[in-house]
């Protein structure tokens, strides 16, 4: 009898290690990523193939195409860890929509995307055009736009980017500058954007960098922007700064230009006047910034 117990237990110790190992083996296999990398790789190769569909989308005309090896939009839009399923809003779109040429086809059909445009009461004419603009470009492609809504930023008067409390990410693509002439120097954007965004929610911005030591008039007048204040003003809001990326960063930019950040492409406000040296030079050198509204 007590040998016969004795290969009964020693028989169920076998097919309990037996078991486990086999339990072990399976887990490895359905978890560990196939080329060695970290298991959010696997997260992401969907989400990348579909933006890189996008990013070369016939309807993005052949200038906006070629920036992408400047702006980075794929690398850019990872880091500030979007996803289709999220409520969104572009801050300034301008009139060319180049990131919402991006933006509004993703989100469409999970997510929802505002872009929060001039306002059409604005008393600045370029503003209006600007907007005039985007909305015609957005009505020649309804298949990529019609989802979107278009909403309003005019400083102070219209402010609700989106419903209150209802955004998962604020971005905003070289804009800061534009902000430093209202009161306090674009306090009340970082606050109209901090208001739209959900607890836990997140900021991007990627803005033209200027030196550290510039004043405020120097930034106003070459638009850069110089990280430590884009920072103070979105902490001053309520924002904590999550991360910073050098993925839209420039060497060659050395931000003394003669019509200030638009002396470079795309605007090339020199015209033929040295363009080859501005060409060579490429975009500007921007920041990029993660903050988050804490929960």
């Amino acid at each position: 009898m007590t040998m016969y117990r004795t290969q009964r237990s020693s028989a169920v110790m076998t097919a309990l290690v037996l078991s486990l190992a086999l339990c072990s083996a399976v887990a490895f296999a359905t978890s560990a990523p196939a080329d060695g990398n970290n298991t959010k790789l696997s997260e992401t190769q969907p989400r990348e193939t579909q933006l890189s569909k996008i990013i070369t989308g016939e309807h993005r005309s052949e200038s906006h195409v070629a920036r992408n090896t400047s702006r980075h939009p794929i690398e850019t839009l990872n880091f500030f860890e979007l996803q289709p399923d999220m409520t969104v809003v572009e801050i300034w779109p301008g009139g060319a929509g180049w990131y919402t040429e991006i933006l509004a086809p993703y989100l469409k059909p999970q997510g929802k995307f505002y872009a929060a445009h001039f306002s059409s009461h604005s008393s600045v004419k370029f503003f209006r055009t600007s907007l005039d603009k985007f909305q015609t470009k957005i009505s020649a492609h309804p298949l990529h736009y019609e989802a979107m809504t278009i909403t309003a930023l005019d400083i102070p008067k219209e402010t609700t980017l989106a419903p209150p409390g209802s955004v998962d990410r604020v971005l905003t693509f070289r804009n800061v500058h534009n902000w430093l002439k209202y009161e306090e120097n674009g306090l009340e954007v970082f606050q109209a954007m901090y208001n739209a965004l959900k607890p836990g929610g997140i900021l991007g911005v990627v803005e033209h960098r200027a030196p550290a030591d510039y004043t405020l008039k120097e930034m106003q007048q070459s638009g850069y922007t110089s990280e430590a204040f884009t920072i103070a003003l979105a902490e001053k809001a309520g924002f904590e700064l999550l991360d910073k990326s050098e993925i839209n960063a420039n060497t060659k930019d050395s931000k003394n230009h003669p019509k200030g950040v638009w002396t470079l492409p795309p605007t090339l406000r020199l015209k033929d006047k040295e363009r080859e040296k501005y060409l060579a030079i490429g975009e500007s050198d921007r920041m990029t910034l993660k903050f988050v509204k804490p929960r």
